[in-house]
C-alpha cells in the first residue's frame, strides 16, 4: 500500500489519531507526519509508527502528506482548517461524527478535497481501539469521488464497512451512535445504582450484570432485532412490570419516568418479535402511561 497509496499525515495525538495511525500504518499505509498541540503528544504518535516523523508545526504535515487526517476536537477542526497552508488537490479528512466537511472550508477554497471519515468505535483507551478498529463501521463523507474512493479503499484496507453519508445526515447519524454507545454506559449506571437499595455496592453490581450485557450483545450480534428482547415485556408479563413499578417507586421514584418511557419503548419490539400478544401490549401501554400508542387489534 505504501507505494500506491496516499501518504497520509495526522495534525491531533489523542486517542482517535494515534488510533487511526497505528492501524492504517498496519494495514500498509505510508503515514509519515503527525503535528499536535503539544510537540510531546506528536512524538508519542510518531514512536508508535515506523517512519512516522513528529512537528511543532501543522503546516509541516501539509507541505509532507497527500492526505492529511484532522483528529482534533472539533471545536478546534475549524481554527485548524484556516490556518494551515493547504496545497491544491491534497486530501484533507476530519474524524468528527457530528460535523459536516463544510467545517473544513477554508481548506476547500484553497484547492484541498475535503470530507470526513468517522470511526464508529469507542476510544476510551487507544490499545483497545487498536484491537477493536479493524472491521469496524466507518461514516464516509466525501463530494469529490477522488477522495470518496481513497477513503472507501482505507475502509476495507482496515476489513470495515463504509457507510456513506450526506452533510445534512450527520447529525442523525451521531446521535445513532450516542444511544448506542454513551447511552448504554448511562443505563449501566442506572441499572448498577439500583442495588444499593438492597446493600450491594456499584462495583459489585457491575460484576454481576456485566455478563448479561456481554450476553445481550452477543445476543444482537447472532440474533439481531427483535429476536434479541427478552424478558418481561417481550413475554407480555404485565405483573412482574408492575412489581417493577411499584419496587421503583419505593426505591428510586426518579427512575420511574424512564423506565415506563423505555417499557414504552420496548412494547413494539415485542410485537414485532411475535411473543407479545396485542392483548398484553394493550395492558402493558396502560400501565406504562401510553396514551399515545396505536391500539393493538
Amino acid at each position: 500500500m505504501a507505494g500506491n497509496g496516499p501518504t497520509v499525515g495526522f495534525i491531533g495525538a489523542g486517542r482517535v489519531g494515534t488510533t487511526l495511525a497505528v492501524t492504517l500504518a498496519a494495514s500498509g499505509y505510508a503515514v509519515t507526519a503527525v503535528a499536535s498541540r503539544t510537540l510531546a503528544s506528536a512524538r508519542r504518535l510518531a514512536a508508535a509508527v515506523d517512519g512516522c516523523t513528529a512537528y511543532a508545526d501543522s503546516d509541516r504535515v501539509a507541505e509532507v502528506c497527500d492526505l492529511v487526517f484532522v483528529t482534533t476536537p472539533d471545536d478546534e477542526i475549524a481554527p485548524v482548517a484556516a490556518a494551515v497552508a493547504w496545497r491544491a488537490g491534497q486530501m484533507v479528512v476530519h474524524c468528527s461524527g457530528s460535523l459536516s466537511a463544510a467545517v473544513l472550508e477554508p481548506a476547500r477554497e484553497r484547492g484541498a478535497l475535503v470530507g470526513g471519515l468517522h470511526p464508529l468505535q469507542t476510544f476510551a483507551d487507544a490499545e483497545q481501539a487498536v484491537l477493536a478498529l479493524p472491521g469496524s463501521a466507518f461514516g464516509v463523507e466525501a463530494e469529490d469521488p477522488r477522495l470518496a474512493a481513497v477513503l472507501h479503499q482505507m475502509v476495507s484496507a482496515l476489513r470495515g464497512t463504509g457507510i456513506p453519508l450526506r452533510a445534512e445526515d450527520k447529525a442523525l447519524y451521531h446521535a445513532s451512535a450516542v444511544i448506542a454507545c454513551n447511552y448504554l454506559v448511562t443505563l449501566f449506571h442506572l441499572a448498577t445504582g439500583l442495588w444499593a437499595a438492597f446493600g450491594v455496592e456499584r462495583d459489585v453490581a457491575g460484576r454481576a450484570l456485566l455478563p448479561l450485557v456481554k450476553g445481550t450483545m452477543s445476543n444482537l450480534d447472532n440474533l439481531g432485532l427483535p429476536a434479541s428482547l427478552t424478558g418481561p415485556i417481550a413475554r407480555g408479563d404485565v405483573g412482574t412490570v408492575q412489581k417493577h413499578l411499584e419496587a421503583l417507586a419505593a426505591a428510586a421514584p426518579q427512575l420511574l419516568p424512564t423506565y415506563k418511557e423505555l417499557g414504552r419503548l420496548t412494547v413494539p419490539i415485542g410485537l414485532e418479535k411475535g411473543t407479545l400478544s396485542p392483548p398484553a401490549a394493550e395492558q402493558l401501554r396502560r400501565l406504562l402511561g401510553d396514551t399515545e400508542g396505536e391500539p393493538c387489534e
